[in-house]
């Protein structure tokens, strides 16, 4: 997603557009899915209209209730307002993406082999059909190379400048509707119907209209729907009560008392926390399928990456020639020239660079003439039968060593150890069946990954390498980058018994991928990144998608969930310690005069009963106001232990939420005062 510059809590493109939302949302068959607040809105119509009838009589405390009927409904809309606001800054960040979206015409192919199109509108292409894209098209929908290889500018999608390479077969064929050929063509298979596509669902996701409750929050309402049906039950229950007690408690003062006993400040924000929770994940460039992805991510114990790519670089590249006694070296490197010359991957250029740069003068490519064997998973070699008759194999040591049918020699050996134990990747080289030597190729660590891995390690997150290489390369690699375990000749079987083994230990785990191998260790995981430049079946299989393709952003993705779940708690917290000091307000003015003993718990000397009725009602108002810029922002997470965190938010938001009320009550009940509101 285009980069822009960051919003302010309160931005008034975003404001201005809440504020009408917020009155839209007053409708109750909208505000029924908020329980809390539902019943504030009931609560605040019932004083609406006693307020109508008491003032049409002219009965006596007209204006306080009026006064509690108008703090009542500002209560309901500055709780919309806050979920208004945070779906606004959603809605804002999804505009670059609309603007990528746009009807574009199709050059729709016959076969792929055939060149020649009838161009047709992009919103009448199905899944199946064939598409020619070239220098200067747009993309016309989700689709998957099939022939051809290009570069593509993906800034539309991902804010990138520099276009990508796509290319047929492999890692690299996925293709986004809405990005653009800079250079060469394409043929591609659309994998999407028109409004089906990557960027429509992204766009629906990240305006986060259709957001579903995670599991937590789902259990934090039905908590809080409890606790309003048991104030419902007291507030109803009081009067009868008290008219058995001999005393009278006006109806204006129950109404107070129930929407102060109700956690309507949580009930209030809870919806935008999670909203403003998508909105940070958005922010990062990662888009995800459900809320239940976020939230996951903040509980995470186990990480998952890929090492190539993640951890490295992903490009071997050629180091050096080390050669078995008796053979020149030369002859080594002249033979991996050769075996090299028709590997277009990025390792089999670097040997031929690297080998140009030895050699004094490099062997005629006319001298390549001939069959060449290319690189198999099932072989693991490649090379070249030369027309004068010769062999040349390279590849992995044990395979290139049964291609030759003979053992391995006590120097060979060595070689090959001491390079994979150096982290490297050794490439043995043969002729005519007669090992030569070996190839080092060297996987470059990313600076800075091993600071990134103890900061995760900071946060109780055992970080795992998962790679195809050899357990000798595999450890050497892992102790550079710093990560706790490895996974070595990891194959899709063997993660998806990795991942389903953590699991059963009941962990959380989360893993990073972007090939069609990776898919379904993707599904079987709790948090499952797939890469924006992989596959269809990887972004298919996972729950988050990183536009940017940076599989370390599960960093962010990790202290994203965190903050959604400390942000929900310390907002909680303070919420039910805030009603707590709310009752000391109440309580005494509401029965004082029945059990004038009660007088002692007006710890706050509030001036009247009317006044403190109505200066909770007030505080109860603009707490909630107050909050939002929190609740937008979330708190801030810091690595730290369980323990440390419990104590942090007991004392922040448990303390300051007793603290807070008594001091703003106190405050709001000067001012009615003083303004003889009351």
């Amino acid at each position: 997603m285009p980069k822009t510059k960051e919003m302010s809590l309160l931005d008034p493109a975003i404001a201005g557009p809440a504020l009408r939302s917020a009155a839209a949302k007053l409708d109750p068959r909208r505000l029924i899915k908020n329980p809390v607040m539902f019943v504030t809105e009931i609560v605040a119509a019932l004083s609406t209209l006693l307020f109508l009838r008491n003032l049409a009589l002219g009965m006596e405390g007209s204006l306080v209730l009026g006064q509690i009927a108008l703090w009542l409904w500002f209560t309901v809309y500055f709780a919309n307002f806050a979920e208004a606001m945070a779906e606004g800054r959603g809605k804002a960040r999804a505009d670059s993406l609309r603007s990528a979206q746009t009807e574009t015409p199709a050059k729709k192919l016959q076969t792929a082999a055939e060149h020649r199109f009838e161009t047709v509108p992009s919103t009448s292409l199905k899944p199946g059909d064939l598409i020619l894209v070239e220098a200067g098209d747009i993309i016309p929908g989700d689709g998957e190379a099939v022939d051809g290889v290009a570069s593509v500018d993906e800034s539309a999608i991902t804010g990138e400048s520099a276009p990508v390479i796509r290319e047929a077969g492999g890692d690299r064929s996925s293709l986004t509707g809405g990005t653009r050929i800079v250079s060469d063509w394409l043929v591609m298979k659309v994998t999407a119907k028109s409004g089906e596509s990557f960027l429509d669902r992204m766009i629906a996701l990240v305006e986060g209209a259709e957001r579903q409750k995670t599991p937590n929050e789902i259990a934090l309402n039905i908590l809080l729907v409890g606790m309003t049906i048991i104030f419902l039950l007291v507030v109803a229950t009081l009067e009868p009560f008290v008219i058995y007690s001999g005393g009278f408690v006006p109806v204006v003062f129950l109404i107070a008392l129930l929407v102060t006993l109700i956690p309507t400040t949580i009930g209030g924000l809870l919806s935008a926390i999670g909203v403003a929770g998508m909105d940070r994940l958005v922010k990062a460039n990662v888009v995800a399928k459900s809320g239940r992805a976020v939230e996951a991510a903040g509980d995470v114990d186990t990480l998952l990456l890929d090492k190539t790519g993640t951890i490295t670089f992903g490009a071997r590249r050629a180091d050096a020639f080390h050669v078995v006694p008796g053979v020149a070296e030369r002859t080594l490197v002249e033979a991996a020239y050769l075996a090299s010359l028709a590997d277009e991957t990025p390792e089999g250029r670097s040997i031929v660079e690297l080998a140009q740069k030895q050699l004094p003068s490099s062997p005629e490519r006319d001298a390549a003439t001939g069959e060449t064997i290319p690189f198999s998973a099932q072989t693991r070699l490649s090379g070249i039968d030369l027309a004068d008759g010769s062999s040349l194999r390279k590849g992995a040591a044990d395979a290139v060593l049964s291609w030759c049918g003979v053992a391995a020699s006590p120097e060979l050996t060595a070689i090959v150890e001491r390079i994979a134990r150096s982290g490297g990747t050794p490439l043995v080289v043969a002729r005519d069946r007669q090992p030569l030597g070996v190839i080092h190729l060297k996987d470059i660590v990313k600076p800075g990954i091993r600071e990134r891995f103890a900061e995760l390690r900071r946060m109780g997150i055992r970080t795992v390498m998962v790679t195809g290489d050899n357990p000798l390369t595999a450890a050497a690699i892992a102790a550079e980058a710093g990560v706790d375990d490895f996974l070595a000749e990891a194959t899709p079987e063997r993660k998806l018994e990795l991942i389903r083994s953590e699991q059963a230990e009941g962990k959380l785990v989360a893993m990073c991928g972007d090939g069609s191998n990776d898919a379904p260790a993707l599904a079987q995981a709790d948090v499952g990144v797939a890469m924006n430049t992989g596959t269809p079946a990887a972004k298919e299989a996972g729950n988050l998608i990183d536009l940017d393709s940076d599989p370390t952003k599960l960093i962010e993705i990790v202290l994203v969930g965190k903050q959604l779940l400390i942000s929900r708690g310390s907002l909680t917290t303070f919420s039910i310690a805030n009603d707590v000091a709310k009752y000391f307000a109440i309580l005494p003015a509401l029965f004082v005069a029945a059990y004038p003993g009660l007088g002692a718990l007006n710890v706050m000397a509030l001036s009247n009963p009317g006044s403190a009725i109505l200066s909770a009602v007030i505080f109860n108002a603009l707490v909630i106001v107050a909050l939002i810029p929190l609740a937008l922002r979330g708190v801030k997470y810091t690595p730290a232990s369980a323990a440390s965190l419990l104590r942090r938010n007991l004392l922040i938001y448990g303390l300051g939420g007793l603290i807070v009320p008594f001091l703003g009550i106190k405050a709001i009940d000067m001012v009615v005062t003083a303004l003889s509101l009351a």
